[in-house]
């Protein structure tokens, strides 16, 4: 007799023993806690015939955007292909093989359909919406989970991930007071949905509202950091919030403490690392030696495999001074430029001439970087990543217009961010620094 989860999905090869397991795993990944590969792996040793516990371990480590993680989940991907029996299994393994090689655009829209058919398949709801958010896909991370809600109930397992997910698609298509709601809520449903406790920071960043945003990341920790492989993102969240109200000395203890105190070689945890010092170069903060111990780990890292992690891997190199690591990455594009995978488009379009453009910033080369910046900052979304982490561009932009003395362009930019967010600090300090250079 088939095994089934609890709705309604054949999950084949899998006995009750596994199913526990996978079954712990997709929980886990609800809240982003625990350790859903060891679970995976508990959930393959029970059932070796399980398809899609294997599909599931390849996804997380696809997800990863790293190299070796890669590799790994091409593995799982050769282990499931024989092993699917169901037409919706069949799906998974071909959106885990378009994933594991690079193809992101074919694995979201196989996981679409998959999702249209089983709006309560959570696995493809939560791998398709990270997808959506690797890619930059602001409309799909929205409208993914909003096609399948209807069919959930507020009783069924897993309903609090499905409202975080739906919120931080409302907030990265501007619907804020929605996205809001559905945050607090899902937040209220469990503590610990990670997901959810960020959509709700999103929101307050991209209404620059500081205090807000502080107070609730502040409320209740313990809930988002418990055993979270989120949690250091997280905490970056709260450093924006403290970072906008030129609060440097909150923001370098945070890095020192939570973000970066102790040194992951993780691109998701290096990739907030790189954005709050980049930030605090930006502002004229001598970070001293912390750029250095952070550049080493990207350098293991790698580059090439995903634009988005290169352009903050060259942010370290700069800021540690690493010319050599900056060249060897800056090469590496090069050769991702002529692959055939998504991420070739991806470096192309924008994270090539990001990188360039940092690479430029650190050499005060001003009015080249912001040469190099201005044709990508209205299609940045195509290489990955949110809002709030796609305004380091627009920030670096301003910056150099400001240290170039370009007093046209830094007006329009400072005006335009005034305009943007009116209530913030920071929108304040860059309209007063525009407006003193017409002056001079």
């Amino acid at each position: 007799m088939a095994v089934r989860d609890a709705f309604g999905l054949t999950l084949s090869g899998a006995t009750e023993a596994g199913l526990t397991a996978y079954g712990r795993a997709v929980r886990e990944l609800q809240c982003f806690i625990g350790d859903p590969v060891g679970s995976a792996d508990r959930a393959i040793a029970e059932d070796p015939g399980f398809v899609m516990a294997h599909v599931f371990k390849g996804y997380l480590f696809a997800l990863a955007t790293e190299r070796e993680a890669t590799l790994v989940a091409r593995e799982c991907h050769e282990a499931a292909l024989p092993l699917a029996a169901t037409a919706r299994e069949q799906a998974h393994v071909a959106a885990l093989g378009h994933l594991a090689w690079g193809r992101w655009h074919e694995a979201s829209r196989i996981l679409e359909d998959v999702a249209i058919d089983h709006p309560l398949d959570l696995v493809a709801l939560l791998t398709g919406h990270q997808i959506d958010f690797f890619t930059g896909n602001a409309r799909m991370l929205r409208d993914r989970i909003g096609r399948a809600l209807t069919a959930w109930r507020s009783d069924m397992p897993g309903y609090h991930a499905v409202l975080g997910m739906q919120a931080f698609g409302l907030e990265e298509m501007g619907d804020y007071a929605r996205a809001e709601r559905l945050g607090r809520t899902a937040v209220e449903i469990e503590p610990r949905d990670g997901w959810a406790q960020h959509a709700v920071a999103h929101v307050m960043e991209m209404q620059s509202r500081q205090k807000d945003g502080i107070a609730w990341m502040r409320a209740n920790p313990d809930a988002w950091t418990r055993e979270s492989f989120l949690k250091v993102h997280n905490w970056w969240h709260l450093s924006l919030f403290h970072y906008d109200l030129g609060e440097v000395d909150e923001v370098l203890a945070l890095y020192d403490g939570p973000i970066y105190g102790e040194a992951s070689t993780m691109a998701l945890n290096m990739v907030d690392a790189s954005a709050i010092l980049w930030r605090l170069r930006l502002g004229g903060v001598d970070v001293g030696g912390r750029w250095t111990a952070l550049a080493d780990n990207w350098h293991k890292a790698g580059g090439g495999n995903y634009a988005f992690n290169d352009a903050h891997a060259m942010m370290a190199f700069v800021g540690a001074g690493q010319e050599a690591r900056a060249e060897g990455l800056l090469d590496a594009q090069r050769e991702a430029m002529r692959g055939n995978d998504d991420n070739a488009a991806f470096t192309r379009d924008v994270g090539h001439p990001l990188t360039l453009a940092i690479k430029a910033f650190g050499e005060a080369n001003y009015t080249e970087a912001a040469r190099l910046i201005r044709p990508i900052r209205s299609i940045a979304n195509r290489f990955g990543g949110s809002h709030a982490q796609r305004d380091v561009i627009d920030l670096t932009l301003i910056e150099a217009a400001l240290r170039a003395g370009d007093g046209p362009l830094a007006r329009a930019l400072t005006g335009e961010r005034a305009f943007a967010r009116p209530d913030s600090p920071l929108s304040a300090l860059f309209s007063r620094r525009a407006a003193d250079l017409s002056e001079n």
